[in-house]
């Protein structure tokens, strides 16, 4: 059987999504899969950017490093893990422009049985992570993907994240994901991965048995 493919499609502007999506990557690739990080791309004014100092220049620095997420990219995954800062309290822009491109796969159904997986960022303590996570439940509901949260199915959970995805509190961008958090994205990308690979290996069709004469 081939490797199980996760897609981890992601936006981040000031890194620290961006730290919770390589963990989330690399427990991912600890349970045996392929995967793709991609990051979504900007889609205000270079004026607006300039507003923000450091924005244009970190944007640059990550795209860079990975490629924009593509339509070929959900349709080639069994499993998409949706990574996201949040804005006043719900999903970026960024990212949900990348869902909405996806309106093509969801209307030939291939998007159909895919597991599908969230974790967030915030700037400030009850800024938003749990309700930003739980907004990107619903556009996954609709592309029907199998929603896979983390529950307490790990003890890294009972020290940081929430049962609907791994997440962090950046204190204004003051403070990178630790240990902990990074610990519950590790495990967000076993369980991803682990959970696509049991669900890929039940579709698979059973050997006939030969009869016994």
């Amino acid at each position: 059987m081939s490797k199980t493919k996760v897609l981890i499609a992601f936006y981040s502007r000031n890194s620290s999504t961006e730290l919770l999506a390589q963990a989330v990557a690399q427990g991912a690739a600890a349970e045996g899969a392929e995967v793709r990080l991609r990051r979504a791309r900007e889609f205000v004014t270079p004026e607006a950017m300039r507003q923000a100092p450091g924005w244009a220049e970190r944007a640059s620095e990550m795209n860079a490093r990975y490629e924009a997420p593509t339509e070929a990219d959900a349709d080639w995954a069994d499993a998409i893990v949706f990574g996201t800062p949040t804005r006043f309290g719900s999903i970026a822009s960024e990212l949900k422009a990348y869902i909405d491109s996806l309106g093509g796969l969801w209307f030939q159904g291939k998007l159909n049985g895919k597991v599908g997986s969230v974790f967030g960022s915030a700037s400030s303590k009850h800024g938003g992570n749990e309700s930003t996570l739980l907004s990107i439940y619903a556009p996954m509901a609709h592309l029907g993907l199998i929603i896979v949260p983390l529950g307490y199915a790990d003890p890294a959970m009972f020290a940081a994240g929430t049962p609907y995805g791994a997440t962090h509190i950046s204190h204004q961008d003051s403070v990178m994901p630790g240990a902990e958090e990074l610990a519950v994205a590790n495990y967000q990308g076993r369980r991803v991965a682990s959970t696509a690979r049991a669900l890929r290996a039940a579709r698979q069709p059973s050997p006939e048995v030969p009869e016994v004469a």
